[in-house]
């Protein structure tokens, strides 16, 4: 049985202009010790995916379908039985630590709280177990550091408090919003590796939030590709990254800057991600696609298992009109 299994997840906004979807019909499973990629470009849906998963959406936010966990429906809990979950089980890494954690309160509260809540442990032995995961995160005078206040730390430094914060009860699924966007390479290697620890240590499940392909390629054992709220591909990171299925694929991945680029141009996506208000009757990346035809303006392709291509395939679910040959060839010329 899986641990995460979210079927058919829609997030709807109400706003001045009427009813903007910001998630489309997205369904995923995830087990214990695996790691899901969620990757796309900003407005793309990845942050309100997880946040309706967490309940956490904005007050004009509703979401619909299912996101069980352990066999409960999170979008459906109370209030109560939510929060003995969040931040104990399913715990999260938010992609702003400033706006994440309380001005007001100094570091050491911040920690010592969840663990007081969550395991009702001493304030003394919170304390110890807060050091503890300070330290783990590469914060050096961890005990030190303790008593400030966010605002006395770097946004780097902030971030690292964050993904201790997440990691302090152990949770069975961790949920991580670009948690290594203010971080320097070093660092990040080291956050990567510790998530790594903690999967084979505790068997957590991962759902990484990124722009970050490598990190992707580097920690996730299947990866989803979404653009204007909707799944435009989908499968295992090797499918992804070395038999591109979908334009939109072929184009992330052809924007990733290699040591052998050589004097070879980086493949741009021409245009801008769509108005979500205004997305158009088909494929939603029909605008910005290089292989679109008139179809695939008006038709909106269905997300099926491919075909064509390999046996390396199998399995993988895309919404294109194109087949994976096609795709795969277009990819082969472009280089990626």
């Amino acid at each position: 049985m899986a641990l995460i299994d979210v079927d058919k997840l829609s997030v709807q906004f109400q706003t001045p202009d009427g009813v903007l979807t910001a998630v489309n019909d997205i369904s995923f499973s995830l087990s214990r010790g695996q790691t899901l990629g969620i990757v796309g470009e900003s407005g793309s849906g990845k942050s309100q995916t997880v946040l309706a998963m967490m309940g956490l959406l904005a007050i004009n936010g509703a979401a619909s379908g299912q996101a069980l966990f352990d066999g409960q429906d999170l979008l459906t809990l109370p209030a109560p039985a939510l929060n003995r979950i969040r931040g104990n089980r399913v715990a999260m890494i938010f992609q702003d630590p400033m706006t994440s954690l309380n001005p007001y309160l100094t570091v050491e509260r911040q920690m010592t709280e969840v663990l007081e809540f969550h395991k009702g442990m001493t304030r003394a032995a919170a304390r110890a177990r807060s050091v503890q995961a300070l330290d783990a995160v590469k914060i050096p005078e961890a005990a030190r550091r303790l008593g400030m206040y966010p605002h006395e730390f770097s946004g780097g430094m902030r971030q690292r408090v964050m993904i201790a914060m997440a990691l302090l009860c152990e949770p069975e699924v961790l949920i991580a919003d670009e948690p290594t966007t203010a971080l320097d390479v070093t660092v990040q290697a080291q956050i990567i590796a510790l998530l790594r620890d903690l999967q084979r240590d505790f068997g957590t499940a991962i759902v990484m939030i990124t722009h970050d392909l490598g990190v992707v390629a580097g920690l996730c054992d299947e990866v989803m590709v979404l653009y204007g709220g909707r799944v435009m591909e989908q499968g295992s990171a090797e499918s992804i990254f070395y038999r591109p299925s979908h334009p939109y694929t072929v184009g992330l991945l052809g924007a990733i800057p290699r040591l052998h680029q050589g004097e070879q141009a980086l493949v741009a996506i021409a245009g801008a991600p769509p108005n979500m208000a205004l997305l158009p009757p088909g494929c939603p990346f029909s605008e910005r696609c290089s292989m679109a035809e008139a179809h695939c303006v008006q038709q909106r392709p269905a997300l099926e298992c491919g075909q064509g291509g390999d046996d390396g395939q199998r399995g993988v679910l895309r919404a294109c009109h194109k087949s994976a040959d096609e795709v795969q060839c277009h990819a082969r010329e472009l280089g990626v």
